[in-house]
């Protein structure tokens, strides 16, 4: 039998009904033995025989069927999102950790020292605030950089979800933001979108025990708060990202 047959059929059409199949066949396979890949078994997929067995059986499966309304754009976001990070994680390779550490400190270091030199000499108006939130931003980029492609290349698929994608969203998020705290022509375009974010996100998601309230009355959204404000979203949009990998990598396991 082809390959073309086995897959349920040749492009984008054959690829969803495979990927379809697979995910199904997992979730079934979660109460219910010999479900995920048996179509070509020897022993063949478990059949329900009696009647609740009939019931409980095809009620697991539509109940799955519904899940994967959710779950498959999820599953193309992180095939996309794995492809993209296998070409990041090339470039790593090519480098080394010691490598891609050093391009990070040289970058972030000299945009600190030419911030640092103009305001000393008074050549453009840069407040020193300005400055120090690009230092700091440095430091946290860098460090965030190396724990990366440490955490990439010796851990495992736990601390690869738990602490590597994190750490990478936070070095891809810092260059923007540290660049509108120091270019008042930016502030438009990623200090107010970030602002209008962080009022959603309290009144949306924060908003459990009065933490919001709180947060409100503790801290003001300004200069170097943005960049403490991205950190902190790096980690729950890394974990989710690493999340919807681990879903494509059990729909379509990477060669």
């Amino acid at each position: 039998m082809s390959t073309r047959s086995r897959s349920g059929g040749g492009g984008f059409v054959g690829a969803v009904r495979t990927d379809v199949r697979r995910l199904h066949g997992a979730w079934m396979e979660l109460v219910f033995p010999r479900q995920r890949g048996r179509g070509h078994s020897v022993m063949g997929k478990w059949e329900p025989e009696t009647l609740p067995q009939k019931i409980s059986y095809h009620g697991w499966s539509t109940l799955g069927l519904i899940g994967l309304l959710v779950l498959y754009p999820l599953t193309v976001l992180g095939l996309a999102t794995r492809y993209y990070a296998a070409k990041l994680d090339s470039t790593q390779t090519r480098l080394g950790i010691i490598g891609v550490t050093t391009v990070a400190l040289v970058g972030w270091g000299a945009l600190t020292l030419i911030w640092g030199a103009m305001s000393y000499l008074e050549q453009v108006d840069v407040p020193i605030n300005a400055v120090l939130a690009v230092g700091l931003a440095s430091i946290v980029a860098t460090v965030s950089t190396a724990l990366a492609a440490t955490c990439s290349k010796f851990g495992g698929r736990g601390t690869t979800v738990g602490l590597a994608y994190p750490f990478a969203m936070t070095a891809l998020f810092l260059p923007p933001v540290v660049a509108a705290l120091v270019t008042p022509s930016l502030e438009e375009v990623v200090l107010e979108p970030s602002y209008d974010l962080a009022v959603w996100v309290l009144d949306n998601v924060l908003f459990v025990g009065g933490l919001n309230d709180y947060l409100r009355g503790n801290f003001t959204l300004e200069g170097a708060a943005y960049a403490g404000m991205w950190v902190g979203l790096s980690f729950p949009l890394g974990w989710f990202l690493g999340g919807v990998v681990e879903l494509a990598n059990l729909v379509r396991p990477s060669e």
